[in-house]
């Protein structure tokens, strides 16, 4: 059970789980209830569920027969066992509920795989399984731009591509292309030997923007192969708050104590974890949804 993935709808977690009996994921019931509900009390979900599964029973409904249990991080923070539903089963779940509240979701939950997004997010889980994250250059421009052409390769038809025109987001302009040459030459020379310069050179790149799209997602595990290969630790992304970490970014232009908090406060030294990686992927994509 180390293979987990982890959707957002509306900002709440839907986890899911890799069952390899039946070779497919599998998707936390209380989870889905919360996201469709709009409810962030366990207790409220896991009444409402218990309800919901008597009624279902006593109609004899696919919903019941489908369900099955593995197990889960609970609120105490334990791994227990919890109901799971495959795909199928999540449709039928979200019926259940009035159209009002489930159309939303049940539309997100068939497109979300099939997006761009949702295309390059599969392709950021199986860089844990391949040669490739152990051949990207760690610190350099040419093992960014590795880390990109992977992520967006067919996405984008500039991926890996140093961009050639100006861009800026928010009303702040990044690094002049003109000048992002020499700029990425120069963020590449800067010392990466301990936490705080590692983060400087990470504030720095983000500045620059090298790519049309998908700065965040490549830098971010650009940054954690900076980690792991000079302190032995990497980021648990799925420790960071979104919204913290996103106004933490937009002020490391003027001083980066507080990105730098939230990261030092993130580190962990379970660098080959696969649940940590693909947690941190998740977390990644979750931080460029708008």
């Amino acid at each position: 059970m180390s293979k987990i993935s982890i959707r957002f709808f509306n900002d709440k977690e839907i986890r899911a789980v890799w069952d390899d009996a039946s070779a497919k994921w599998r998707f936390s019931v209380l989870d889905v209830i919360a996201a469709i509900r709009g409810e962030s009390s366990y207790e409220k979900n896991r009444n409402y569920w218990k309800y919901l599964k008597d009624k279902l029973k006593k109609q004899n409904s696919e919903v019941v027969s489908a369900t099955t249990q593995l197990k889960l991080l609970a609120p105490d923070g334990k791994r227990r066992y919890s109901d799971v539903l495959d795909a199928d089963g999540i449709i039928l779940l979200a019926s259940e509920f009035p159209a009002k509240v489930s159309s939303g979701f049940i539309k997100w939950f068939t497109n979300s795989d099939d997006t761009l997004d949702g295309k390059s997010k599969q392709k950021a889980y199986a860089l844990f399984e391949s040669d490739l994250l152990n051949s990207i250059e760690v610190g350099t421009v040419k093992g960014l731009m590795q880390i990109h052409s992977y992520l967006f390769g067919g996405l984008y038809p500039f991926a890996g591509q140093i961009r050639s025109v100006n861009i800026a987001k928010g009303g702040f302009a990044f690094a002049p292309a003109m000048y992002l040459e020499n700029t990425l030459r120069n963020v590449e020379s800067m010392p990466e030997t301990t936490f705080d310069e590692i983060v400087n050179k990470y504030v720095e790149m983000n500045v620059a923007h090298p790519f049309m799209e998908g700065n965040g997602r490549s830098t971010r595990i650009w940054l954690d192969l900076i980690f792991k290969k000079n302190m032995k630790k990497c980021v648990d992304w799925s420790k960071i708050n979104k919204k913290e970490y996103l106004d933490a970014m937009r002020s490391s232009v003027v001083g980066s104590s507080q990105i730098k908090k939230l990261l030092y406060d993130a580190l962990t030294d379970k660098i080959n974890d696969r649940e940590v990686f693909m947690k941190g992927i998740d977390y990644s994509y979750y931080y460029e949804e708008t």
